[in-house]
């Protein structure tokens, strides 16, 4: 083995030689270990990784699988998929060869989660851990695609959790009317819920917005972008999907308020975020103005479900209500189909009136 030892500060190193992906040859050189025998190992695990083998060990292989992801993903996206793995993939598969990783052992993982519970006694909810085993799927589905494993063994065992039931809370116009006037001596959360409750737009919309957004001229707003906090850092990206890039119209009154915003800010310029505040910021003052109004306590993401609700209740269509939130049609239709108004009675009345002209 090309192990050798530092003699400057007695620990043990490893030089060896690798192709890379262009087919190069290169030299790789790992100082720093304790001993010669965790430099062997080193240098095992790195050799299994170059031949792409799948005899390296689980948490070698899913840094493979989170380099490839990367560049795929949207920061947000990948760091939430870090998180899921890093909770509750590598800790349990890590130490074990991809291959090696059987159904059962997935079954068992699987009911470690499902039995779970925390100090309150609350489980993980269904649609969670549907979430960590599709995450677990993904990494054994890139390693059958693109390094030959021979089968998948999370498929193998079986799905765990299901989508939870779709659970629509929302204000009236009436109730989001007493909220918004507890709020109005607080101008940045009284815009900022205006803007969210008049045009649906998601919270991470708002908080990426800018001056340079809006066209006052048109009476429109235009959604770009969206805001994230990413380890202490303000992070803007594109929107949620392609459909989420969208023109929505705003009425008169919505335009005379955003110009009265911008122009009580100081100094504000075209490209500065309008709502220089963080999702932590405007949940504190949802509860807070809620509670001083009496009405019942929802999420700020229910802002988009009152204003959706309200359109419904207005006669507008899912494909019209679609295009102004960046939604599918389709979904629309399958989330708040409870929403609008049913048209059983008058389907039957037309059946019966067929049957009839017979």
């Amino acid at each position: 083995m090309p192990t050798y030892k530092d003699k400057k500060n007695g620990t043990w190193y490893v030089v060896c030689q690798y192709t890379d992906y262009k087919g190069v040859s290169k030299q790789k050189c790992k100082r720093g270990f304790g001993t010669r025998r965790e430099a062997i190992q080193w240098e095992t695990d790195f050799s299994l990784q170059q031949d792409a083998s799948m005899d390296m060990k689980m948490s070698e292989f899913i840094d493979i699988y989170l380099t490839a992801m990367k560049p795929r993903l949207k920061q947000s996206s990948y760091e939430v998929k870090c998180q899921v793995i890093e909770a509750h993939i590598r800790p349990v598969f890590g130490n074990k060869a991809v291959n090696a990783v059987t159904s059962r052992d997935v079954l068992a993982w699987q009911n470690q989660l499902i039995t779970y519970k925390d100090t309150s006694g609350k489980p993980y909810s269904k649609s969670y851990l549907k979430t960590l085993h599709n995450q677990l799927s993904c990494i054994f589905n890139y390693a059958v695609n693109n390094y030959d494993l021979q089968s998948n063994p999370a498929r193998k065992a079986g799905n765990m959790g299901s989508e939870d039931e779709v659970k629509i809370s929302f204000w009236t116009k009436e109730e989001y009317e007493k909220f918004s006037y507890q709020a109005m001596d607080d101008p940045i959360a009284y815009y900022a819920f205006e803007v969210l409750y008049w045009t649906g737009i998601r919270e991470g919309e708002l908080l990426a917005l800018t001056p340079s957004d809006f066209d006052f001229t048109a009476n429109t707003l235009s959604i770009t972008k969206t805001y994230h906090r990413i380890h202490g850092e303000d992070v803007v990206t594109k929107p949620k999907t392609k459909k989420s890039v969208r023109t929505v119209s705003l009425p008169e009154f919505l335009v005379k308020e955003i110009q009265e915003y911008i122009s009580q800010q100081y100094s504000i310029s075209p490209a500065d975020r309008l709502f220089p505040v963080s999702k932590e910021y405007l949940l504190f003052r949802m509860k807070k103005y809620s509670k001083a109004a009496g009405v019942k306590s929802i999420r700020i993401h229910d802002l988009r479900h009152s204003h959706i609700s309200l359109l419904i209740n207005m006669g507008f269509t899912p494909l019209a209500i679609a295009e102004r939130v960046g939604h599918e049609a389709i979904e629309i239709t399958y989330r708040y189909s409870h929403l609008f108004p049913s048209v059983q009675k008058e389907m039957v009345d037309k059946l019966q009136a067929q049957k009839g002209s017979i």
